[in-house]
Formats: C-alpha cells, structure tokens, sequence
C-alpha cells in the first residue's frame, strides 16, 4: 500500500463546513451593530474550535477552520481588496437544481478602479487557526479567475486597456498573499477555480461565443493567471486547485473534465487537483490520463449537497475505476465541494457532515493503508 506523508492528503475534505446559528446570529449582530468586532471573532474562534475537535476526531489529513471568518469562498477578494464596486454584477451562467430549475448565479462586483491588497485575504484566518491544533492546517485562496466570470465587462476598459494587464495586478495580489501566507508558516495551499470548470460545458462555450470572447482562448489566460499567481511560493508550499461546477444542484455545467484535461494537468503549476466526481454530470474517469506523475488527483466523490451517507464499498469500487486509468498512489479521496461555500448554515446536519468524513476516512485507511 502507498504511503502519503504529505499534502494533499489520502482522506482530503475541499474547506468549508456549516456554520453554527450562534455564529450566524452573531454575524447578523454585527451587521446591525449589536456586537462588537471583538465579541464576534471570539464566537468565532469558539466555533472554530469546536470543527477543529470534529476533524481531529474524524482523523482528515488537514484541518480548516470551515471558512467561518469568511462570509463565502471568493467573497473575501472583493471585500479586502481595493477597486471592486460594492454591488454584485449580473450572473453569468445559470446552475441547475436537481429537480431541473434554472437559478442565477449571484454575479460578481465589476473592478472600477486600479486593483489593490489592501489587507490580508486569508493569512489572518490562518495565523488564528494555526495555534487551535498540532495537525497540518490548510489556507484557501480563490483564484484570479473568478474576478473575471462574466468576461471582459468584469473590468472597466477605462482602467484596464487589456484582459492581460488585468489579471497582472490579479496575480500580482495572489503573489503578495501567497508570500504573507508563506511567512506565517503555511505548507498547503488550496486554490478554487471554478470559470475553468464551468467551461468543460459546450453549452457554456457558446454563452462565452456570443458574448464575444474565445472560450479556449480564456482558458489559456486562466492557467496563465494561476500560475502567475505561485510562482514564487517557497519550495516547501504544497499548492493544489480544487475545480468546482458550482456547489448547488447539478452545477454550472454537464460533462466530464475532457475538454480542459491536457491543459489543465499539464499546464498548471501545482502539485495536485481536487476534481468532483459526485455525480454522472462530472464525466468518468478517462481524462486523469493526462495527470502527470508526481502530482496527485483528490477525486470528490462524496457529496455535499445530499444527506445519505455513501457506501464503503461503493466508493471503493470508484476509486477501483480510477485506478485503472492512473495509478492507485497518485489518487486521494474527499467530498465534491466545501459543505457551506458561503456563509450560510449548509444544507447539513453537523453529524451528518462529520459521518461523511468519517466515512472518506475509513476508505483511505482501507485502501492505501
């Protein structure tokens, strides 16, 4: 059996968990002015402590603090940075419920003035988190792409002349965060992409076709702005890139990573990828052709957004399937997506969240040992 000494993990969970109602009340609080900054990061690092002793109970490989200082995954960039509008922009593509509705996606902020790190992203969240426990911690960044989901009109032409000058001062703010990151102590990264993802979907092609653009062509510009964005992490930083569809129903987008996998694997910079393989919308297996060796897969075959508890044997014999197109040692096992990618409650029962990483634990042991 393979050992795995290091990041990314054999049992891997992508970040976020829910949030407790006592912290959601108390964010509302301090909202409405009720509760002093100090009171709600002590909730906070209450809660916080509370899901450090649910992961170290379970025995993931690298503990989070489930997102809960952040009010959603990619909000943070807009929030702690200077040159996004303060309103959200029109959604650029539609998810799909499982019962078939269309739902807009909640668009992102348009940049309207030169971009800035005007405070850390997530290094404060980590330098918190890191005191609560002696396991590996993990930090989380979005990546550059998701400034850009709605194309060119995410920028003001007034500001920036070009998409490439753009996304410089993107990865240029990923790079100051990245090194503030690496300063603190942190050894594993994990980015979330999603644009690159969601463009796996012909049906998503064509939305970026008749808004004027080349859906290969920003692809390319995506891999570019990621790595762009680490390429002067210190040698001891493990960085993987979770692709995500979209954490409500079906997604953003049908079809399996074929379409992005060459490039994506072997393009990208990094050292491993979380994939969603939750459902049949995600493809089979036959793209990890083109993971190279010496990087790894973490294959979220376990599902955030329904309560039933998958099988042992059922996700054995998955990872048995994805075993016969790349070598077992290069494979890892988590669920699709965070639990709670923005600041709500979730749409899971606590116990049923820390079963669900019960259960990836056990596999992995079973498995590689």
């Amino acid at each position: 059996m393979a050992s795995n000494a290091g990041p990314p993990y054999r049992a891997e969970h992508v970040g976020s968990l829910p949030r407790p109602e006592r912290l959601m009340k108390a964010r509302a609080d301090r909202a409405a002015g009720k509760l002093a900054k100090e009171e709600l990061r002590s909730i906070e690092t209450e809660a916080i402590r509370d899901v450090v002793a649910m992961q170290e109970r379970v025995g993931i490989g690298a503990i989070t603090d489930g997102e809960f200082r952040k009010t959603g995954w990619r909000e943070f960039l807009f929030e702690k940075c200077d040159g996004f509008s303060n309103e959200p922009g029109p959604a650029a593509f539609q998810f799909t419920l499982f019962d078939g509705t269309k739902w807009d996606a909640i668009g992102e902020p348009k940049c309207v003035a030169k971009l800035q790190r005007r405070e850390p992203l997530s290094a404060d969240d980590f330098s918190a988190l890191k005191p609560l426990t002696a396991r590996p911690v993990k930090a989380n960044l979005p990546t550059p792409s998701i400034a850009h989901f709605r194309g060119d009109a995410a920028f003001d032409r007034k500001i920036y002349a070009t998409r490439e000058e753009f996304f410089a001062d993107l990865a240029r703010i990923m790079r100051e965060e990245i090194a503030d990151l690496a300063a603190r102590g942190c050894t594993y990264l994990q980015m979330d992409e999603v644009p690159i993802a969601v463009l796996c979907d012909s049906r998503n092609r064509e939305v970026v076709k008749n808004r004027g653009e080349n859906p290969d062509e920003l692809i390319d510009t995506y891999i570019d702005a990621i790595n762009a964005s680490v390429r002067d992490r210190p040698p001891g930083m493990t960085v993987c890139v979770h692709m995500c569809r979209g954490n409500v129903g079906h997604g953003m987008a049908d079809g399996g990573y074929e379409p992005v996998a060459e490039r994506m694997f072997q393009r990208l910079n990094v050292d491993g990828f979380f994939l969603e393989y939750d459902t049949p919308r995600a493809g089979d297996f036959k793209p990890l052709r083109f993971l190279p060796k010496g990087k790894k897969a973490v294959l979220g075959l376990v599902t955030t957004k329904l309560p039933e508890i998958e099988s042992a044997d059922g996700l054995k014999r998955r990872l048995d399937d994805a075993a016969k197109i790349v070598p077992l040692e290069q494979l890892c096992l988590s669920p699709q997506c965070g639990f709670s990618s923005v600041a709500r409650t979730g749409r899971l029962p606590p116990e049923v969240v820390e079963g669900k990483l019960r259960r990836i634990v056990e596999v992995a042991r079973e498995v590689w040992g």
